[in-house]
């Protein structure tokens, strides 16, 4: 991916950051519906639905042409399909990790995506990437506390209590850097709010019918649940519509690596709203894993 050799403007630089702010805050709101009796699906349905009609305003608004290649047609169901499974996967470490971690162990799809790339289209990895990859090994090792030696615990009794978390935030990882790796080859020349819409569109669909074929929508049981699930809503639905409407004037692309600092603002309002804490070697771990993914995305190519 190439990046301008331009310094973005203040106004870019603190939309970005606002951004990330924004989608950190989502993902401790929805901690809040999930603790309130939400199941992920219901949230799922609720945020992608409503962002999927707003994105639709914007697409009618900004005439956006809805012309699409064949190539094109094929591969969005798949790529809907894609964030679907991503979306359930990492809402689901959400629910059951402290929200940086969950955020952490995500973080890791420039692996991914390289991965994928080699194994799907036989590019090599960067130079920069494979450079950079054991950094972020390291620093999620520090983070999730491998050995168990900040939690107290033994190596087992610690994992039998995160591993499953830890598993839905690698499986968003693996999903996310495959749908970014099809994106990238097989969706050319779309334009980004039409393949936005194709996506929630789709993903909305499905949270919505796999909700109904289940138990119905679970609704909070308590305020605090409520608040959630429209903040959750609200936050993700927001950040999404400033992607489309103010960053393509302010000349800055949609997946700037600044919003990588998102972990960042989840740690800190996961602390002061939830109670979350983790250890200083924790942090050391969680810094070392974003700044080495934005080091990756700010790099001159």
């Amino acid at each position: 991916m190439t990046h301008s050799q331009r310094a973005i403007s203040g106004a870019a630089f603190l939309t970005l950051l606002t951004i990330a702010l924004m989608m950190g805050a989502n993902h401790v709101a929805a901690r809040f519906a999930f603790d309130s009796g939400v199941d992920v699906v219901t949230a799922i349905a609720f945020r992608s639905v409503l962002t999927a009609f707003v994105i639709a305003l914007i697409v009618w608004q900004q005439r956006v042409p809805l012309m699409l290649t064949r190539q094109q047609q094929r591969h969005l169901p798949v790529i809907g399909l894609l964030i679907a499974v991503q979306s359930f996967c990492l809402y689901s470490a959400v629910a059951r990790l402290p929200v940086v971690l969950a955020l952490l162990a995500f973080n890791t799809y420039p692996i991914s995506t390289a991965l994928w790339a080699r194994l799907l289209y036989k590019q090599r990895p960067q130079r920069e990437v494979l450079l950079v990859i054991p950094f972020i090994l390291l620093g999620l090792a520090l983070a999730l506390d491998v050995l168990g030696a900040a939690s107290g615990l033994s190596a087992s009794a610690h994992w039998l209590d995160i591993g499953s978390g830890v598993a839905f935030a690698f499986a968003a990882s693996l999903t996310f850097g495959l749908c970014l790796v099809i994106t990238e080859n097989e969706t050319r020349g779309l334009d980004g709010r039409l393949r936005t819409l194709s996506t929630l569109g789709i993903v909305g669909l499905l949270a919505v019918a796999a909700a109904l074929s289940g138990d119905g929508f679970q609704l909070p049981n308590a305020s605090p649940g409520w608040w959630g699930l429209m903040l959750l809503t609200f936050l993700y639905g927001t950040a999404f519509t400033v992607m489309f409407t103010v960053l393509p004037k302010l000349g800055v692309v949609g997946n700037s690596a600044i919003m990588n600092v998102e972990p960042v603002f989840a740690l800190l309002l996961a602390w002061a709203l939830l109670g979350q804490t983790i250890a200083p070697m924790q942090v050391g771990g969680a810094s070392l894993v974003v700044v080495s993914v934005m080091w990756l995305g700010l790099r001159k190519g």
